[in-house]
């Protein structure tokens, strides 16, 4: 299912802003009952949280920045369920590369546990990315780079194709 791909709603740096302090709130309280769950601290966990919440940020804004610029070059409009997809694995496979070094470090333990400890949080965050992004776009409407003119938008919602 696709949203209507007009340009309206929220739009630029305030969608940015809106987006990544929304989603790392949540985002740090998730993951740091995660890491207790898996018999990490309260300290450890929360620590790693915010850590990791910190680099998820830099990460987003630079992430969905470039994937934007892509977006709009794109000539189909719109954000498919695909397109999703490839966006959820490019931002959570990124993050990955420097969250598993960083876990092994911070909790002591070897980097192929620290890539099983990312392994479990990363089945939980493709979910949790999807699923926010989704929300957020139904929410707020599309960023422009998804958003097709509203001639084109038009037809589309008649059910003509151009």
């Amino acid at each position: 299912m696709t949203l209507p791909t007009t340009r309206k709603g929220l739009q630029g740096p305030k969608r940015r802003v809106v987006f990544v302090t929304l989603y790392e709130f949540i985002a740090i309280i998730a993951s740091g009952l995660l890491f207790m769950a898996i018999g990490q601290s309260a300290g450890h966990s929360g620590g790693m949280a915010v850590a990791a919440s910190t680099l998820a940020i830099a990460w987003n804004l630079a992430f969905n920045w470039l994937f934007e610029r892509w977006e709009a070059r794109q000539s189909v409009k719109g954000r498919s369920v695909a397109r999703r997809v490839v966006h959820a694995l490019g931002f959570e496979g990124g993050l990955a590369m420097v969250l598993i070094p960083l876990m092994a470090w911070w909790f002591g333990v070897s980097l192929w546990e620290a890539t099983l400890m990312e392994a479990g949080l990363l089945v939980f965050f493709l979910v949790y990315t999807y699923v926010f992004n989704w929300c957020f776009d139904h929410v707020f409407g599309l960023p422009a780079s998804a958003a097709a003119p509203a001639a084109q938008a038009a037809r589309g919602a008649q059910g003509v194709s151009a």
